[in-house]
């Protein structure tokens, strides 16, 4: 970390986890996984961009997206800034996963098939 220090989208994701991972246990008194999962759901912590990320029940982070010229350096002049975006699992522009959801928290699924009404994520190939 720091203004000469070259950073990605990956490796801010891994810190930000590891932080939310760590306040969880705390939370939930254990480092048992289906006790952890509902202790992280809706954790906050500060993101590399002054912002917050927000862990959802899709397992994805909620984050700004950042546009930049890449400089000589290495380094980036960020041109462009959203607020925080909600991560989502599956794209609405292909036909075969419009029709998926990703909700741990409700449905227990990271991969429902909103027409069939199932969970597919154990029968499908992608």
């Amino acid at each position: 970390m720091g203004e000469n220090r070259v950073t990605n989208d990956p490796m801010e994701a891994h810190y930000i986890g590891f932080n939310m991972w760590a306040n969880a246990v705390i939370k939930a008194g254990t480092t048992v996984v289906d006790d952890l999962r509902s202790a992280m759901y809706g954790q906050e912590f500060p993101n590399l961009t002054d912002g917050t990320a927000v862990m959802l029940p899709n397992h994805h982070l909620a984050k700004p997206v950042l546009i930049g010229e890449i400089q000589a350096d290495g380094q980036f002049d960020i041109i462009s800034q959203t607020t925080e975006v909600p991560g989502d699992a599956w794209t609405d522009f292909l036909p075969e996963s419009a029709v998926l959801i990703s909700d741990w928290q409700t449905l227990g699924c990271g991969m429902y098939n909103t027409e069939t009404q199932t969970c597919v994520q154990l029968t499908c190939n992608y």
